[in-house]
C-alpha cells in the first residue's frame, strides 16, 4: 500500500483541522490528501509567511518562507509540482518557466530564466522559457540556467550546473551537467489516489502519459 493510502485519525483530525486553510490559502496546491507534508505544517510554514507577513505573497502555492519566487503570474506548473516549497531555492522565472508534474527541487535549488545584458546591466536578455517535463527531480543546489528544456522522468544530480538541454529518460550530473545514464521508466502511481482537490480531465490525463 502506497503511503499515500495510508490513513489513520491523526491523518484526518490534520485536514480537518488545516487543510480547509491550505487549500483556500493556495488554489493551485493540489497533493495526495494525506501522506505528503503535514497540513499543520503548511500553514505555519507558509500559509503564515505568505498570508500574514507578505513573504512570497502573490504565489498561489506553498513557498517556504527561506526561499524566494519572482515573477510567479509567469510560471506554469502542474500537478505535485510546488517550485520553492524547500528551503533555500531561489526562482526567477522573468522570461518564464513551465513545469509539468510531479517535479521536486532539491534546498538551495537556482532558477534563473534570464540573464543581466552585459552591457547594460538594467535590462534583462530575451530568451526562450525554462521548460521542465514530468517526474523530475532537481538535486540539491542545483542551478538550471535560462533557455533550459530538461525532458520526462529525469534526475538532476546534486550540486549539478544545467546550462543545456537535458534529453528524457536521464540522469545527469556535473558542472557542466551531462547525461551519465539512462534512466529506467517512472513507477510511482497516483491513479488510485485521493487528492486535496477535485482534479481536472486534463490533469487526470497525466495519470495515463508513464
Amino acid at each position: 500500500m502506497s503511503k499515500y493510502q495510508q490513513i489513520n485519525w491523526k491523518k484526518k483530525l490534520d485536514y480537518f483541522l488545516f487543510g480547509w486553510i491550505v487549500n483556500w490559502a493556495f488554489p493551485a496546491y493540489v497533493r495526495p490528501k494525506y501522506g505528503y507534508i503535514p497540513y499543520r505544517t503548511l500553514f505555519f510554514y507558509n500559509v503564515i509567511p505568505q498570508k500574514l507577513f507578505g513573504i512570497n505573497r502573490h504565489t498561489p502555492w506553498p513557498v517556504h518562507f527561506t526561499s524566494k519566487v519572482s515573477s510567479p503570474e509567469k510560471i506554469k506548473t502542474g500537478i505535485m509540482s510546488d517550485p520553492g516549497d524547500n528551503i533555500g531555492i531561489y526562482i526567477q522565472a522573468n522570461m518564464g518557466l513551465e513545469i509539468g508534474h510531479n517535479v521536486g527541487f532539491g534546498a538551495g535549488t537556482a532558477i534563473i530564466s534570464s540573464n543581466h545584458n552585459h552591457n547594460d546591466h538594467s535590462v534583462h536578455d530575451e530568451i526562450n522559457p525554462i521548460r521542465i517535463g514530468n517526474n523530475v527531480f532537481v538535486g540539491a543546489n542545483s542551478v538550471i540556467l535560462p533557455g533550459v528544456q530538461i525532458g520526462d522522468n529525469v534526475v538532476i544530480g546534486a550540486g549539478s550546473v544545467v546550462n543545456k538541454d537535458i534529453p528524457s529518460n536521464s540522469i545527469a550530473v556535473g558542472n557542466p551537467c551531462k547525461v551519465v545514464k539512462e534512466k529506467e521508466a517512472y513507477q510511482e502511481r497516483f491513479d488510485q489516489i485521493e487528492f486535496n482537490r477535485e482534479l481536472t480531465d486534463q490533469q487526470k490525463e497525466y495519470f495515463s502519459s508513464y
